[in-house]
């Protein structure tokens, strides 16, 4: 029995694999608006039934392929950190700029999926949350680490709005992180124009502006860190 369940889970992990691998060539194609459960099944050969036995609903499908974009995404930006171990702060925060950059650019549709125009009628549950924070994890780890060793630029509290404050103070609870309101504030910000460079990058707004993009975005990202108050 043990052989036959062991069979039966391969072939549903391969034909699962199958179905979002076909969904993924929709979204380059069609874009995630018109993502069809029905065009999926018939480009692999499936009566509609048999694949809501795996995906009942596109949206369901939709957060698969969310999660499996999050969880590249953040794999990618874990591995440049550790590979950066032993540097220094800002030029941790740099690789792991460049690699959120680098995979965007090797998978435009999927971070589209991510970062683009929301899905209509598309609300992400919450299983979408966890997957989503590792980026932002792993550039806050740096920025903890640095304010650990005494190394942070700390703002003063006058140069940050209360409301401000209040929102990085609920962040930094939920979180669980010691890192000052005002530095969590800034970190945010930072965080944010992150993916606002990315963004304009990939979605097409700098042509015609910016030629030298390697140069441009290593110098930016340098700059969101120092503003951050890494030395």
């Amino acid at each position: 029995m043990s052989a036959i369940r062991g069979a039966r889970e391969r072939a549903r992990t391969e034909v699962t694999a199958a179905i979002k691998e076909e969904a993924r060539r929709q979204l380059a194609r069609e874009g995630a608006a018109k993502l069809s459960l029905r065009a999926v099944a018939r480009e692999l050969g499936m009566v509609s039934s048999a694949l809501y036995r795996y995906f009942p609903s596109r949206d369901d499908l939709l957060t698969a392929l969310i999660v499996d974009a999050y969880d590249s995404l953040g794999a990618a930006a874990e591995q440049a950190l550790a590979k950066a171990d032993g540097q220094e702060p800002i030029e941790r925060w740099g690789a792991v700029c460049r690699a959120v950059r680098e995979w965007a650019l090797a998978h435009p549709h999927e971070y589209a999926l991510i970062y683009g125009s929301p899905v209509p009628g598309y609300s992400a549950p919450r299983t979408t949350v966890v997957p989503a924070s590792r980026v932002g994890l792993a550039l806050l780890a740096i920025v903890g680490e640095a304010h650990a060793a005494g190394a942070l630029r700390v703002p003063g509290e006058a140069e940050v709005p209360e409301a401000v404050r209040a929102d990085a103070r609920a962040l930094a609870r939920t979180l669980g992180t010691d890192l000052p309101d005002t530095a969590l504030a800034g970190f945010i910000a930072a965080w944010a124009q992150l993916f606002g460079l990315v963004s304009f990058e990939l979605f097409g707004q700098f042509n015609g502006i910016v030629e030298a993009r390697d140069e441009f975005f290593a110098r930016s990202a340098a700059a969101l860190g120092q503003a951050v108050g890494l030395p």
